[in-house]
């Protein structure tokens, strides 16, 4: 077979493996010579702090990566730097005739990688991007009448409806190996070169890499048939834990949505409804990059949100005084992960109980979430607010204490993030302050020293919700 180009570069960004890998595939098939590269873009990296986890993540599965092309006699080659400049100067230094990568949906990486487009171009180099991190992109799945779905559920019939064993196919990179660039390794920037510092990563339960991946991903396959029943308990271990895998790329979305499309049994198809999801937002950011700062129900855009400080920080610091609320915040704040049921319990109490700008909470998990991602991160805040498309109707205001009595019930969750809480009840733990003296005695507590009184009353609260988004 002909070779278009005689050297090429592949551009690594969030899809961080070897194996199913769209632009990889493209890139050795049509290249005599492929060199993977890497860039930490200072764009993102400098308003980070300097012990972030994701960085961490990142360069851990950088190192893992390179490793695993070392091994196959070639490289990957990290730079720091700004991949508008990095990634054109790169090509013209090696030669390239071509440079490969997957597509980014989210409005400032296509924006930089149009620049990186027209700067090549200046250069005569050409700039081939694949779709890789979804299963359907941009306007694959539109209405009959052509415009995109603001509704989920018919977009996931359209989406059922045209998946095909095609879309779920493998890229057989390992076949085309033969292209990759000879090259002796390269030292790569370390954390500390690029102002980092190494975070707690080791110490929680996350291993990076598509080796990380790969141990998730088996141990959830045992466990997907119970994934339905068990998917919205945080006090037991009922998800796949794969979301900062997904974000990072160190494992194909067409993997899992293969397994779970074949398995076809209730708790995998639960799990491929999440999957698709995922694909919903990244459609809905695609069509309507301006959700990023805006509501995308206009009317919606200005509320009137009193935003009290002294809320918000109770919030986010785990101490408004609704026990689940609390641990939720306490195992973001601690890991860096937060159960997707409790994002929509702490989501909601911000926005309906506290009466704070979605956008206020949106940043803050921005800022905190491992698995950070944008499309997913704005949309599920946007559908807790009731701003969004496909949104709970704003008069769906979850009770803080009906949630945790439902799904934590025996207070396991509660007790791993607030502690001072262990002793009581498992009937009193989600309400403390309807304790009897005694009963808080009896438990080590004291309300407003040991735990704090809530910081607002939920009935009030959800009266003045109401309220001001009738007006």
């Amino acid at each position: 077979m002909s070779k278009r180009y005689r050297t090429a570069l592949l551009w690594l960004r969030r899809d961080l493996r070897l194996d199913d890998h769209a632009a990889f595939y493209h890139a050795l098939k049509h290249s005599q010579a492929v060199l993977p590269v890497f860039v930490f873009d200072r764009a993102i990296l400098d308003a980070l702090p300097r012990d972030d986890r994701r960085v961490d993540f990142i360069w851990q599965s950088v190192t893992a990566l390179k490793a695993e092309l070392n091994a196959l006699g070639g490289d990957l080659l990290v730079r720091h730097g700004v991949p508008q400049d990095d990634i054109p100067k790169l090509a013209a230094e090696l030669g390239a005739d071509a440079v490969f990568c997957n597509r980014d949906y989210e409005p400032a990486a296509r924006a930089r990688d149009a620049e990186v487009e027209k700067r090549l171009a200046e250069q005569g180099i050409a700039f081939h991007h694949s779709k890789d991190q979804v299963i359907f992109e941009t306007d694959e799945v539109l209405t009959g009448a052509g415009k995109p779905f603001g509704v989920f559920t018919p977009y996931k019939n359209a989406w059922l409806k045209a998946l095909t064993p095609f879309h779920l196919q493998a890229y057989p990179v390992r076949r085309y190996l033969d292209a990759l660039m000879p090259r002796q390794p390269q030292a790569m920037p370390s954390l500390e070169d690029m102002g980092f510092q190494p975070s707690d990563l080791s110490s929680l339960p996350v291993k990076a890499g598509a080796e990380g991946a790969e141990a998730l991903f088996a141990d959830f396959a045992r466990r997907i048939a119970h994934y339905k029943t068990a998917r919205d308990f945080p006090g037991i271990k009922g998800v796949s834990y794969l979301s900062v895998h997904l974000r990072f790329g160190t494992i194909s979305i067409r993997r899992l949505a293969a397994f779970a499309w074949h398995d076809g049994g209730e708790g995998a198809m639960s799990w491929l409804n999440e999957l698709i999801w995922r694909d919903f937002y990244q459609q809905v950011l695609w069509h309507r990059p301006d959700v990023v700062e805006h509501a995308f129900k206009p009317e919606y855009d200005a509320l009137p949100f009193p935003n009290h400080q002294q809320w918000f920080d109770a919030w986010r610091e785990g101490r408004t005084g609704y026990p689940l609320v609390d641990a939720a915040m306490r195992q973001l704040n601690r890991s860096g992960y937060m159960h997707n049921r409790l994002r929509m319990v702490a989501a909601s109490f911000l926005v309906k109980d506290l009466l704070i700008d979605w956008r206020w909470g949106e940043r803050y998990f921005a800022e905190k979430l491992l698995d950070f991602d944008l499309a997913a991160n704005n949309g599920g805040w946007q559908w807790a607010a009731s701003t969004g498309c496909d949104a709970q109707p704003y008069f769906r205001i979850f009770n803080p204490v009906s949630q945790s009595e439902k799904f934590d019930a025996d207070g396991r969750f509660i007790r791993r993030y607030v502690p001072e809480l262990a002793r009581l009840p498992d009937k009193l733990i989600h309400a403390p302050w309807l304790a009897r003296p005694e009963q808080l005695m009896d438990a080590g507590v004291r309300l407003g020293r040991d735990y704090p009184h809530p910081i607002v009353d939920h009935a009030v609260q959800r009266e003045q919700a109401l309220a001001l988004f009738k007006r």
